[in-house]
C-alpha cells in the first residue's frame, strides 16, 4: 500500500509538485513582507512599483508605466488614481497627443524616494540571502517570464 507523501510525489496534480503554486505561494509571503514595509509608507506594493518607474524616469505617459509593469491600463489607472489623491503624483494630458496621459512626480512623491532606498536592504534583511544569489535567481525569473510570454 502507498503512503501519502509517496503518492503524492507521483501524482502530477498533487498541489505540492506544482511550479506554479510554489511560485504563487512565495510571492504571496513577499508581499505580505513588503506589505509591512510600505504600509508607514501609505503605499500598495503595486503603488510601488509604479513609483520605482517614476523614481527611474518621471514625466512618462500612462503606457509607458504599464509596457515597464507589464499591466494594462484598465488595472493601471485605479493605481494611478489612487498615488494621485494621495498627493504623490500628477496626472495630466499630453500636450503633443490629447489621447495620452502622463504621469509626473509631485514633490511629496519625490521625497517619498529618500524613504524608499533602504526598502531593498530591508528585504534583503529579512531573509538569508546573499545578494549575488538573490541577482542569478531574478535573471532566472526573467528569462522564464519571457518564455511563459512567448508561448
Amino acid at each position: 500500500m502507498k503512503t501519502k507523501s509517496t503518492t503524492a510525489k507521483h501524482n502530477p496534480l498533487a498541489l505540492s509538485n506544482q511550479f506554479c503554486f510554489a511560485l504563487y505561494s512565495t510571492n504571496l509571503a513577499l508581499n505580505k513582507l513588503y506589505r509591512q514595509i510600505l504600509t508607514p509608507m501609505n503605499l500598495t506594493y503595486p503603488q510601488y512599483l509604479v513609483m520605482l518607474v517614476l523614481w527611474e524616469k518621471d514625466d512618462v505617459t500612462v503606457s509607458e508605466v504599464g509596457e515597464r509593469l507589464f499591466l494594462d491600463s484598465a488595472t493601471l489607472t485605479p493605481l494611478l488614481k489612487r498615488l494621485e489623491s494621495a498627493g504623490f503624483i500628477h496626472r495630466q494630458r499630453s500636450r503633443q497627443d490629447e489621447r495620452q496621459v502622463v504621469i509626473t512626480l509631485s514633490e511629496t512623491g519625490r521625497a517619498l524616494e529618500q524613504q524608499a532606498k533602504s526598502i531593498p536592504d530591508a528585504i534583503m534583511c529579512s531573509f538569508d540571502c546573499d545578494h549575488g544569489h538573490l541577482m542569478t535567481l531574478k535573471d532566472q525569473l526573467e528569462t522564464l517570464r519571457e518564455q511563459f510570454q512567448r508561448a
